[in-house]
């Protein structure tokens, strides 16, 4: 038998999402969310910031199948759908058609566009390039202050200089596109600064595509202005995907190295049995897709609109309800990862959610993990005497930013 229960249920006696970190742990999802777990519940109502009751998908298994339905649409102007900011419910139904915000043949369409750039191959051909990059910052970080801060040394710089390289667009540009960034991924920017950022990113990348219409080349941008040419593409629809690509591109791997960098250092066990396993590129995968498990930096994510009734896991969830599968409680679901609060680089994680799951995963997510793999497999051997120059408590945590992280790391060696 199912449960029906009204979107009128009374709010005060539902949970929050999201909930408060601890600050005794800050690198675990929320206490009040990990407990959800202990109620025999897969699926169950929340109170949302806006005062809306989607519903809250906890377990591994259930988040998979929910993720792959056809029946959950991604398209955030869709009745229910869940906003993470109130900048994104304002701006719902002005946004353009993107590969993150469609469903069925359109999404596969946009998807299509980019599966040539992102190919595992290809990635994996980037990897002596990342690894020289990554030599080459360490090298200017142990040439200069001691301590640094991680992010401006390290986290940023890696990973823009790759995608910077990978879509055509100037590194020079970095403090543009980074500021940008931060306002996209924020949670509490006004509407009015949300729009005004994603306009000037996509102004700056629709000039980017003009040039290289005119003269292309090796990049995801002149592939875009190739199929633009082709008739395949409006300069409208490929701007706003561009975007998409270079905020999603660097932001979230500079907060995952600067993330477990602090998590590895307050682990030092673990963090032995990297250095000493550095030069084993199986290890070190191994290791890479534990701390994704582990610290999961999409952690208001993934949210759906439902467009068609089904039953669920016990409960029937109507068409124009919100569906939030919480990546985090998923990947320290018990069922699928024994003992999910000790950090275990030689666990076999790779069946983690932090990219996502079903048609909608992250297009991104083999350069994500190269450059995971050079860096943990680099800067621990390079610098071994690695240690945080601030106390934990010292650490501003990024609660208010879709892409978890933290805002500086100060270190020392």
């Amino acid at each position: 038998m199912t449960e029906t229960v009204p979107d009128t249920a009374p709010t005060q006696e539902l949970p929050d999402f999201p909930a408060p970190r601890s600050g005794a742990c800050p690198f675990a999802p929320p206490p009040d969310l990990l407990k959800l777990h202990d109620t025999d519940k897969s699926v169950l109502r929340v109170r949302s910031w806006d005062g809306t009751t989607p519903w809250l998908v906890l377990t591994h298994a259930a988040q998979r199948a929910i993720l792959a339905d056809p029946r959950m649409s991604a398209n955030i102007g869709a009745p229910g759908y869940p906003h993470t900011t109130a900048a994104m419910k304002a701006h719902a139904g002005e946004m353009q058609p993107s590969i993150n915000n469609t469903d069925g043949a359109e999404h596969v369409r946009w998807r299509r566009m980019l599966t040539s750039s992102f190919t595992r191959h290809r990635m994996r051909r980037l990897q002596p390039a990342i690894q020289q990059i990554t030599d080459d910052l360490i090298d200017r970080m142990l040439d200069g202050p001691n301590p640094t801060e991680l992010n401006e040394a390290l986290s940023l710089p890696l990973p823009s200089l790759m995608i910077c390289e990978l879509l055509g667009v100037p590194y020079e540009d970095h403090a543009f596109f980074q500021k940008h960034a931060g306002v996209t991924n924020a949670v509490n920017r006004t509407p009015e600064e949300n729009a005004a950022t994603a306009g000037a990113l996509r102004s700056y990348i629709a000039r980017l595509i003009e040039a290289k219409m005119d003269d292309p080349d090796e990049d995801v941008l002149s592939d875009l202005g190739a199929r633009i040419k082709a008739g395949e593409l409006s300069l409208e629809e490929a701007a706003p995907l561009g975007h998409i690509l270079l905020v999603a591109g660097h932001d979230t791997s500079a907060n995952m190295i600067t993330l477990g960098t602090a998590l590895l250092l307050q682990h030092p066990d673990q963090l032995a049995a990297l250095r000493e396993n550095s030069g084993d590129p199986d290890y070190v995968a191994k290791a890479v897709e534990e701390l994704l498990r582990y610290l999961t930096l999409p952690h208001l994510l993934a949210r759906r609109a439902v467009v068609e009734d089904l039953d669920f896991e016990g409960v029937t969830i109507r068409a124009g309800e919100g569906v939030i599968a919480s990546l985090p409680a998923a990947n320290w679901d018990p069922e699928a990862f024994p003992d999910p609060g000790a950090l275990a680089l030689d666990r076999s994680a790779s069946h983690h959610l932090a990219f996502g799951w079903g048609p909608h995963q992250c297009v991104g997510q083999q350069l994500a993990r190269i450059e995971l793999q050079v860096v943990f497999g680099t800067l621990f051997r390079r610098i071994p005497t690695l240690r945080l120059a601030a106390g934990l408590e010292d650490l501003s945590f990024k609660e208010d930013s879709q892409a978890y992280g933290i805002y500086e790391l100060p270190v020392a060696w």
